[in-house]
């Protein structure tokens, strides 16, 4: 099926994937996680962030997020 793309402004894509239009098959090759407070990755050329107090807890209690395993 055709797509339509309109307007695109990519900064930097690292070690990623970026595909556009049809797709067989995609799935993700690695995994990461990363914490943070309220409005850190904020990203775009006109940001206005307004925040209290902002507290990240890191604290995970499962083992696994995301699974990479079984991906081709």
């Amino acid at each position: 099926m055709p797509s339509i793309v309109g307007p695109i402004k990519i900064n930097s894509v690292g070690g990623g994937v970026v595909n556009f239009g049809d797709s067989f098959y995609l799935s993700p090759k690695s995994t990461s996680k990363t914490n943070t407070g309220s409005g850190a990755l904020n990203t775009g050329d006109f940001i206005c962030t307004n925040n209290g107090i902002s507290s990240t807890n890191p604290f995970d209690p499962d083992a696994n997020d995301q699974n990479v395993t079984a991906n081709a």
